[in-house]
């Protein structure tokens, strides 16, 4: 089954402020709350589905790269729903509840883990105007952080597991009374784990992960602009002692073109014609950025700058099955290094010739014989 628009779930416009989509999340959150729906699975989905839709566009650049590529931007990351293979419904779910109802709306304090979350990472990547055209699959090596083989991302030597921490008893919080208020705070100890690791694995020192060479295979899609950021979900580095993954971010770099311009989906070709073509009229091939071929016919007495639109020969849109348009511009070449025929020809030419055939020259005189009278 198709998943749904996350405009659409929550029942806004694409232009809706982000109060209107905490505002918009937060009916459909209160409405469907497992909490208050038990054992219906219906409602469960719902919830699922709008928590969702409200993680993707509550944040800035999760909702530019939705905006962009759709639930496209998220599949590179693995399976699950939608292209979520490493989303926690558990742990981001009760993360945002605490943003809206505090800790006592069945979310409870957030996950030990998620302070142990991986880092983030950026990868630039460059390819050409016909590698964007029609998309590609590169490998792509950087080095990262992966979790530990012999412990299995633990951080405790084989046989032994972690404690729980010493100073917050395990709750990953500890407590200080400050006059009249108590402050809770994040255990500074294991920072906010709620573990120890009393027997360190000797080989990444209790961390959990180590530093590697990752290669992996990635999608560009076809029609991707310069400057666009791709999200991969999980593909950062490891988190600490079983803590998620981070997340990978594409930043692609399209390289100019020897004969082609880009403007969004437009692109732009410049092509000169003598003076005789423009003239009296000509056919001239150009080539297409698919490597093909294109004719296009040019009138008697076309002027330098004049373009003429080649519809869908352009770029191809990201989100649907469209191309943009080309636009050859025609620029008129004046001849140099004349031999004595030609000169004589257009010495000829100049005698002969008349307003009505200039019809530009005598309109700028007219007005320039006007501004000298004033």
């Amino acid at each position: 089954m198709a998943k749904r628009d996350y405009y659409e779930v929550l029942g806004v416009n694409k232009s809706a402020s982000a109060d209107q989509i905490k505002s918009a999340y937060r009916k459909l959150a209160v409405k469907y709350h497992p909490d208050k729906n038990k054992n219906d699975k219906a409602a469960e989905e719902k919830f699922k589905e709008a928590s969702e839709a409200y993680h993707v566009l509550s944040n800035s650049e999760r909702k530019q790269n939705y905006d962009n590529f759709g639930h496209a931007a998220f599949e590179n990351g693995g399976g699950g729903r939608g292209g979520f293979g490493n989303f926690d419904f558990s742990n981001h779910f009760s993360d945002i509840f605490e943003d809206f109802f505090g800790e006592g709306f069945g979310g409870g304090r957030r996950s030990r883990r998620s302070s142990n979350r991986g880092s983030d990472l950026r990868y630039d990547l460059s390819i050409s105007l016909e590698e964007a055209f029609s998309g590609k699959k590169q490998d792509i090596k950087f080095s990262t952080s992966e979790k530990c083989d012999i412990c299995s991302g633990s951080g405790s030597k084989p046989g032994h597991q972690a404690g729980a921490c010493s100073m917050c008893g395990g709750h990953g919080q500890v407590r200080s009374s400050q006059g009249f208020f108590t402050v809770q705070q994040t255990c500074p100890q294991c920072a906010g784990a709620g573990e120890e690791i009393t027997h360190p694995c000797s080989s990444c020192n209790g961390q959990g992960k180590k530093q590697a060479s990752k290669r992996l295979s990635v999608t560009i899609p076809k029609g991707v602009d310069d400057g666009t950021r791709i999200r991969l979900s999980g593909k950062g580095e490891a988190g600490s002692r079983g803590g998620s993954n981070g997340d990978l971010y594409l930043f692609i770099n399209v390289n100019s073109h020897d004969l082609f311009k880009r403007s969004d989906e437009n692109l732009f070709f410049e092509c000169p014609v003598s003076i005789a073509d423009a003239a009296l009229g000509t056919s001239i091939e150009i080539p297409t950025i698919d490597g093909g071929k294109a004719k296009i016919k040019i009138p008697a007495g076309t002027q330098s700058g004049k373009q003429f639109r080649l519809r869908g020969k352009g770029m191809p849109y990201m989100r649907g099955n469209d191309f943009g348009d080309l636009y050859v511009q025609v620029t008129t070449e004046v001849p140099i290094s004349l031999n004595k025929e030609q000169k004589e020809l257009l010495e000829k030419f100049r005698e002969i010739e008349n307003e009505k055939s200039n019809p530009s020259i005598k309109k700028f005189f007219q007005k320039v014989k006007s501004f000298w009278k004033n």
